[in-house]
């Protein structure tokens, strides 16, 4: 992979050269609904552990994000949870749902919260039917609207009863209980559901819960940090089992249940873009790297049956093994479509590996920085990780259409957030809109350039629990008044959509300028 200097907004970048070399598109910044293909999806999203709160009500038992937000405050920035309200949604799905009708909207994503249906985490147990109920009427509630709904069957909220139990993911006995649970939502809901995502970000699972300690179940190498794990060796055993309990998961659903139900499944990866910090084959491979450990950590075993090439020269013994069968019967082309979540963009350089010191997070031999000689890669959002590098999107669009055979790609997670201060949140959010237009315009480049995209969600709908950050950040297009009853209030952005998806002429942005420099 190759970059060249492009000039943006005033600053010079290193840019994939599929895009410096004139044979892809530029985009065009005065976008709506018509100027996607017919057909193309647009939608917002939304997880169950930050939105639907009734966390003890209707049978549900508890997930690790309900006992590590009580266990460990102080790693939530405003000492907030999901437990008690979030958005409400699970009494207030019905005022939500309006709200994506009347701006307009094709879809929903949600998640399925697993510990809702199985309490106890599988079928030792009877299933919940409160749990089953619930999403039967939000299923309902959704094509009654004229909603398709995008159903994950997990967004990291482990059954607790699982995690104590047998470790959850670290432990091969999660694929036969999340093969259970998947198939318990195919027979129950599938018969409506014609789109199903298995994991939401494993990779975000893995490296916050068993790199870092900063995310459920909290494990790490850090004494100071974590009562327990080994970043060394435990996020490459999570990762394993999670992409084996996808296949399975995929397999099951193809063999009994899409012939007769029609719809599709796959699975909802993130990554930053990732851009060398100088024009040099060192950082060139670091970027390459970079993105092996990250995006093709899961993609590759799933595009080709086996870990990129990188992870195996650096991990060697501590990265596990498919089996022969597995690889022959359920991980290779396990899958109809990919999501991917984009966000941002980092620079990679390279870094002496640390052999001294195993971890998941060296063992990439690079180091990752926002920042080239004290300047930031792009304009920063409200949080510390979000850096505003709207080409980013298309450039892992088409960096997944040639390495991986262009598959069905459908973008399902892309939004900013504001800060919130404790108060009044202003409804003018015009960066927000800005952020929209500037990366639909890339969307729109990358089907131009023949990337098999079909449809585009936001993050979010509403304000809403945003992890670590809590209540401390906000990326809703709706504002939620947790002072005043979790009143919804739209804002610019929301109308903004409203006029998009209606084929209202939008204002070309100026704020983001792409032109060859070199």
């Amino acid at each position: 992979m190759m970059y060249h200097k492009m000039e943006w907004g005033g600053h010079q970048e290193l840019v994939a050269d599929s895009v410096a070399s004139g044979g892809v598109a530029t985009p065009n910044y005065d976008v709506n609904r018509s100027s996607f293909p017919v057909g193309f999806i647009f939608g917002t999203a939304s997880s169950s552990y930050q939105y639907e709160g009734a966390a003890n009500e209707g049978g549900k038992g508890p997930s690790i994000w309900d006992t590590f937000t009580q266990r460990y405050p102080d790693k939530i920035k405003d000492h907030t949870s999901g437990v008690l309200a979030a958005d409400d949604s699970y009494h207030r799905y019905k005022e939500d749902v309006g709200i994506m009708k009347d701006i307009g909207f094709d879809a929903y994503r949600f998640c399925i919260s697993w510990s809702r249906l199985l309490p106890n985490g599988n079928l030792s147990r009877e299933v919940n039917l409160e749990g089953i109920a619930y999403y039967n009427n939000l299923i309902n509630e959704l094509l009654s609207n004229g909603l398709k709904p995008f159903v994950t069957l997990f967004h990291w909220d482990l059954p607790q009863v699982l995690d104590d139990t047998y470790g959850g993911f670290l432990n091969p006995q999660i694929v036969n209980d999340f093969i259970e649970y998947a198939e318990l939502c195919y027979r129950e809901f599938g018969d409506r559901v014609k789109h199903w995502m298995t994991f939401f970000e494993p990779l975000t699972f893995t490296i916050l819960g068993y790199a870092y300690g900063l995310f459920p179940p909290a494990r790490c190498s850090n004494r100071l940090i974590c009562a327990g794990g080994d970043s060394a060796t435990e996020p490459y055993v999570v990762a394993h089992h999670q992409i084996l309990a996808h296949a399975a998961a995929v397999n099951v659903y193809r063999d009994k249940y899409q012939p007769s139900q029609k719809g599709e499944i796959g699975i909802a990866l993130n990554s930053p873009w990732i851009v060398p910090l100088i024009q040099s084959a060192a950082d060139n491979d670091a970027a390459s790297r970079a993105l092996a450990f990250t995006y093709g950590w899961f993609m590759e075993p799933l595009n080709s049956g086996s870990y990129p090439a990188e992870m195996v020269t650096h991990v060697r013994e501590r990265l596990p093994q498919f089996s022969s069968e597995q690889l022959s019967s359920m991980v290779k082309g396990s899958f109809d479509f990919i999501g991917i979540n984009y966000y941002t963009a980092n620079y990679a350089s390279d870094f002496p590996c640390q052999t001294h010191q195993l971890s998941y997070l060296t063992d990439s031999c690079l180091s990752i920085t926002s920042e080239r000689n004290g300047i930031p890669i792009c304009p920063k959002a409200a949080s510390d990780w979000l850096f505003i590098y709207p080409q980013g999107i298309q450039d892992l669009s088409l960096y997944t259409k040639n390495k991986f055979n262009n598959p069905v790609i459908y973008i399902t997670e892309n939004g900013v957030d504001e800060l919130n201060n404790g108060k009044v949140l202003s409804l003018e959010d015009d960066m927000r809109i800005d952020f929209y237009n500037s990366h639909l315009s890339f969307v729109q480049s990358a089907i131009m350039n023949e990337v098999n995209e079909r449809g585009y969600f936001a993050w979010s709908l509403l304000d809403n629990f945003e992890w670590g950050d809590g209540y401390t950040v906000c990326f809703g297009i709706i504002h939620v008044d947790c002072e005043d009853e979790l009143k919804r209030y739209p804002k610019n952005s929301a109308k903004w959509f409203k006029k998009f998806l209606q084929n209202e002429h939008q204002k070309e942005a100026s704020h983001f300028l792409w032109t060859s420099s070199s």
